[in-house]
C-alpha cells in the first residue's frame, strides 16, 4: 500500500515541484496540499496522511505551531520539516513542537529522498549538514545549557498572535483566524510586549522579521 504524503507549502511553485519528485518515488502518493499551518491542520484531520512535509515560514499559523497541533491531536503521523531556515534555534524550535525530520530546500533528491524514507520508516533526521554543525555546538560550548531569552517566555499562543499582528492584522482580524476573542488576544499582545520589553508596532515587527515569523521579499524565495 502507497504511504500517504500531504504538502505543505505557501508557494504553488515549490508544491508542484514536491507533488512531481514524489511522484516518481514508488510507493508514494500525494493526496493533499495546504498553503499555510491552518490548512495543514485541517488537511491532516481529513486525510490522515502517513507523513507531512511541512514548511515552516507561511502566512498565518506558522508551520511549528501546526506541527505542534498536529502531534498533539495526531501523534502517529510523521512530520519532515522542510525548509530553507539553517539555524539551530529553528532546528530546536521544530523538534521541541514534535517534529520527526528537519530537512533543507536546497538538499539534494538523493538526500530528499532519504529524508523521507528515514522519517516515513519512525526515525529521526537531521540534515547532515546542520547535524556537524549542531554536535559542534554542544561539543563546544562552554556553558552547560544557554541562557534563557524573553523570546523563549513566550507561549505558543502568544508567538502566533505576534506573528498575525507582524502580518498586519488587527486584533479583531487575529481574533477570527485564531477563533478566540478580541478581548483574548488585546490581553496576550499585552502580555507579550511586556514579556519582551517591546514599546510599539514597529519593533514588533523587526523581531518578527529577525525570529523568521514572517518573510521580507529578499528571502521569500528561499524558504
Amino acid at each position: 500500500m502507497s504511504k500517504r504524503i500531504l504538502i505543505v507549502e505557501n508557494h504553488n511553485l515549490l508544491r508542484a515541484g514536491l507533488r512531481s519528485m514524489i511522484s516518481r518515488l514508488p510507493d508514494y502518493e500525494v493526496v493533499g496540499e495546504a498553503a499555510d499551518g491552518k490548512e495543514a491542520v485541517h488537511a491532516a484531520i481529513s486525510l490522515q496522511p502517513d507523513l507531512i512535509l511541512m514548511d515552516l515560514s507561511m502566512p498565518g499559523m506558522s508551520g511549528i505551531e501546526a506541527t505542534a497541533q498536529i502531534k498533539r491531536r495526531m501523534p502517529g503521523i510523521r512530520i519532515l520539516v522542510l525548509t530553507g531556515y539553517k539555524t539551530d534555534e529553528y532546528v530546536r524550535e521544530a523538534l521541541r513542537a514534535g517534529a520527526d525530520g528537519y530537512a533543507l530546500k536546497d538538499s539534494s533528491y538523493e538526500e530528499f529522498v532519504r529524508a523521507i524514507q528515514t522519517v516515513i520508516t519512525g526515525k529521526k533526521f537531521i540534515c547532515p549538514d546542520l547535524s556537524v554543525h549542531l554536535i559542534d555546538i554542544i561539543l563546544h560550548r562552554d556553558s552547560p545549557m544557554p541562557t534563557a531569552t524573553p523570546w523563549d517566555a513566550l507561549t505558543s499562543r502568544e508567538r502566533s498572535i505576534l506573528k498575525l499582528i507582524a502580518e498586519g492584522r488587527t486584533n479583531r482580524l487575529a481574533a477570527e483566524f485564531l477563533n478566540i476573542s478580541s478581548k483574548t488576544v488585546e490581553k496576550h499582545r499585552a502580555n507579550l510586549m511586556h514579556k519582551l520589553g517591546l514599546k510599539n508596532a514597529a519593533e514588533l515587527v523587526l523581531l518578527a522579521l529577525d525570529k523568521g515569523l514572517i518573510e521580507n521579499r529578499g528571502e521569500a524565495r528561499n524558504m
